[in-house]
């Protein structure tokens, strides 16, 4: 994953993140950075981030280490998002980085759901914080995976 090819999946495959701002930070296969700065196309009225748009920018933290492990395991691999839990601890405003560092733990459960053959299920929490390095929320997203036949 780079920041080339992560533009050009959002630009094809997810518009409105692309529209939002959401940019790759940095990306090593142990944790995901995506940024994304406050603007008028993404605020609220109250003049912070909608919730929406830190909630995508979350999830493309987690999502895009998902992606990568299941393509570098050459197996077909169904991926969905089964559960959220969020929370906001501070006005989002400026910009705003969502960090996951679950990419050894996700090996782990892949790695079993292509041993057993069944469904497993993974936690990935993404942090949201400021330049400040304040946090200014964490979702949780639960995601399910299941190898095809």
């Amino acid at each position: 994953m780079n920041r080339s090819l992560f533009r050009k999946y959002l630009i094809f495959k997810l518009p409105i993140a692309w529209l939002a701002g959401l940019k790759l930070l940095s990306f090593d296969g142990r944790k995901s950075e995506i940024s994304v700065k406050l603007g008028w196309l993404n605020q609220n009225p109250f003049k912070s981030m909608f919730w929406a748009v830190q909630g995508m920018a979350a999830e493309l933290s987690t999502g895009t280490l998902c992606l990568s492990k299941i393509q570098q395991s050459e197996m077909k691999i169904s991926m969905l998002v089964v559960g959220l839990e969020a929370n906001f601890t501070k006005k989002a405003v400026g910009q705003i980085v969502f960090c996951c560092h679950q990419g050894d733990e996700l090996d782990e459960v892949l790695k079993k759901a292509v041993e057993t053959g069944e469904g497993q299920i993974l936690k990935m929490k993404s942090t949201g914080t400021d330049a400040e390095g304040d946090q200014v929320s964490e979702f949780i997203f639960t995601w399910s995976f299941k190898v095809k036949n």
